[in-house]
């Protein structure tokens, strides 16, 4: 493997990072990404290893003994600091994330954001490694111009709206309003992390990622999660075109997002990995803020989408409006929009994201069709009598 090297012309040395969650989504197109470009080692730490098996077996794969997995719950295992010292840098994927699990398990949601995080946090600044850190955008909160009356020519304004990691201000919802339980637990352990920072010399970067989506993400329930379980939007979405069922848009589908592609999104995460002068005490949104859609618009291309993809016919009535309450339960509030200011990434790193919202969600259906399709029809089969 030819040398690589930083963005300022330096050789890039072989390093140890210590993963956790290296199982999931995230985790594992970035463990596919270390292990096919870089000579960087990696020992993954998660409670599962499904999405990453194939790279840990067999042993004639060329990057054989680079990465190590070790099933590890970070809520109680001694293992952690040790894997901690044993490493050159240390990545924190763990959480719980869905926005189902907001209002309806509130403390496993506080407690799996902040709590769990704090010994990895500790771990980091008292051995001094450096810590790259996953937060969300849903740190952020409502929009400045979700509060402007409707008429105000300032909505226009976007300034309002777009999100700048170090000066837009941090707005939720009411304490009742319990989906922004995940919001104030990430907010906080980003501020524990400051503050290391400033008080104890952490080397640390934070992530916060704007929808990032391609194949593994997320659970299709029954299938490859729990039958009662609800995903986040994609891939709630996929599951109902996969079954042939209309896709639900929560309070009329208004909210607006932006989707990033997970390819382009671990190229980011790859040069923070590699440029630690450039990354260190940084704050990074990533996403996508060419790919702004609302979620109605969403279903609609997605639907489009999956017709190309798997060939079935449209359905007659393809979407259906619900309403928040009866989706998510009581407590449930949202943000009106989410646009990354792309300022500092690109600065620092050089990144910008090139690939389409129409691409990504081809590439992510047409994964999702060829691997849950077949399973999906045979749940579906109702048994002939005998």
């Amino acid at each position: 493997m030819a040398a690589r090297m930083d963005l300022d012309g330096r050789p890039i040395k072989p390093m140890t990072i210590c993963m956790i969650g290296a199982g999931g989504f995230i985790g594992s197109h970035l463990c596919e990404k270390l292990m096919a470009e870089t000579p960087h080692k990696v020992l993954a730490l998660d409670v599962y290893n499904d999405k990453i098996k194939r790279l840990l077996e067999p042993d004639s794969l060329p990057w054989a003994g680079r990465i190590e997995f070790h099933q590890i719950n970070i809520k109680h295992d001694s293992r952690l600091e040790g894997l901690v010292k044993m490493a050159d840098l240390t990545i924190n994927l763990a959480a719980i994330c869905t926005p189902a699990d907001y209002n309806t398990r509130p403390l496993d949601t506080i407690y799996s954001n902040f709590i769990d995080a704090l010994p990895v946090v500790k771990y980091c600044s008292e051995n001094s490694k450096r810590l790259i850190h996953f937060s969300t955008c849903e740190v952020y909160g409502k929009t400045i111009g979700s509060f402007l009356p409707k008429d105000s020519p300032l909505r226009k304004d976007p300034a309002y709206y777009v999100l700048k990691e170090d000066t837009s201000p941090c707005i939720f919802g009411s304490i009742e309003k319990q989906r922004w339980s995940y919001a104030c637990a990430k907010q906080l352990i980003e501020r524990l992390i400051y503050a290391e920072g400033a008080e104890s010399g952490l080397d640390f970067t934070i992530v916060r990622p704007f929808n990032w989506i391609g194949p593994r993400m997320d659970f299709i329930p029954g299938i490859d999660g729990p039958s009662e379980g609800v995903p986040r939007v994609l891939a709630c979405f996929s599951n109902n075109l996969l079954r042939r069922e209309p896709l639900k848009l929560v309070d009329g589908g208004q909210s607006q997002r932006t989707f990033v592609y997970i390819k382009d999104a671990i190229e980011a995460v790859l040069l923070m990995i590699e440029n630690p002068d450039r990354a260190n005490g940084h704050i990074f949104n990533v996403g996508n803020p060419n790919n702004e859609v609302t979620v109605r618009q969403l279903a609609e291309m997605m639907t489009q989408v999956y017709t190309k993809v798997s060939g079935e016919p449209m359905l007659q009535s393809p979407s259906i409006d619900v309403s928040s309450k009866e989706f998510y339960g009581e407590g449930y509030d949202d943000s009106d929009k989410r646009i990354p200011d792309m300022t500092i990434i690109n600065k620092q790193l050089g990144w910008n994201p090139k690939t389409s919202l129409w691409d990504l969600l081809e590439s992510t259906l047409t994964y999702q069709y060829r691997t849950y399709a077949e399973a999906i029809k045979k749940s579906m089969a109702k048994p002939t009598a005998s």
